[in-house]
């Protein structure tokens, strides 16, 4: 094994008394060599930033959905519920009270007054003047054991087939009670100037051998109570028709024909300005 001799790190003098370093040799070994290789540089992709969205363009989450269908779902199981329950309940009392509608019937019709003349309005000088006077009778029953029935003022008016009003008047309210009959008498009347369409089609009507065919529409609000359970007021419509009835030639009324006339109830539902 022989030793190295490595050079003296001193500085030589030379004859010019300057000083000067010469460069030490070095030797590398294999290990150091390997350290000191550059390194591969990665190649660099240009930069891209995200987008940024908003809360309102994010998808809702799986959890709110859940949440979502869970509330949907226990409404319509708590409306279902509901409808069930107001079924089980209309049943029985159905079957406890048996409610049936009132009946409403017309005794009698007399024709006082039932004339068409020219109008003597400047205004209108091809129109036509009505003027009528109506003496009524009518029965409400209440068919009803264990029911109630409490009635506003009624609105009457009479009507020809043809659809031109002929009188109207008014009932004043009344009570209906259980298995009981009222009877009322009422007066209807009319002064005014027809149209040239509705005077035509009256005085057709009025041409008729028959008699002038005729309806009573009877208009009021009703209260029901049943045992101890008192309902709100409910819209009700009378429609009597099928009554025939002759303008009377003298003094004396005329009387018209209601045997044939047949009264028919009908609820009056209001839903804001739409009534039913």
């Amino acid at each position: 094994m022989t030793d190295r001799v490595y050079p003296s790190s001193k500085p030589i003098a030379n004859n010019n008394n300057d000083t000067t370093t010469t460069p030490i040799p070095t030797t590398t070994t294999p290990a150091t060599a390997a350290t000191t290789k550059p390194q591969q540089q990665q190649p660099r992709y240009p930069y891209r930033p995200q987008p940024q969205y908003g809360n309102h363009h994010r998808r809702p989450s799986r959890r709110r959905r859940i949440n979502c269908c869970c509330c949907c779902f226990w409404s319509i199981l708590v409306l279902l519920a509901l409808a069930l329950l107001l079924a089980i309940a209309g049943s029985a009392l159905y079957v406890l009270y048996h409610p049936q509608k009132p009946h409403f019937s017309i005794n009698s019709l007399r024709i006082a007054k039932l004339n068409l003349t020219a109008a003597t309005s400047d205004s209108s000088p091809s129109a036509s003047h009505l003027n009528s006077l109506l003496n009524l009778t009518l029965t409400s029953k209440n068919p009803n054991s264990h029911i109630v029935f409490f009635y506003d003022p009624f609105t009457l008016t009479a009507f020809s087939t043809s659809s031109v009003q002929l009188a109207n008047g008014s009932i004043p309210a009344f009570v209906s009670n259980k298995n009981n009959e009222t009877s009322f008498r009422a007066v209807l009347t009319e002064s005014k100037d027809l149209d040239t369409d509705s005077a035509t089609s009256l005085r057709s009507d009025l041409k008729r051998k028959n008699g002038v065919p005729m309806k009573v529409q009877m208009d009021t609000d009703v209260k029901v109570k049943m045992g101890g359970l008192n309902s709100k007021k409910v819209g009700i419509r009378v429609t009597c028709q099928t009554i025939k009835g002759v303008a009377p030639k003298s003094k004396t009324p005329s009387v018209a024909s209601v045997v044939d006339a047949k009264c028919k109830v009908d609820l009056r539902i209001k839903i804001w300005k739409f009534t039913f």
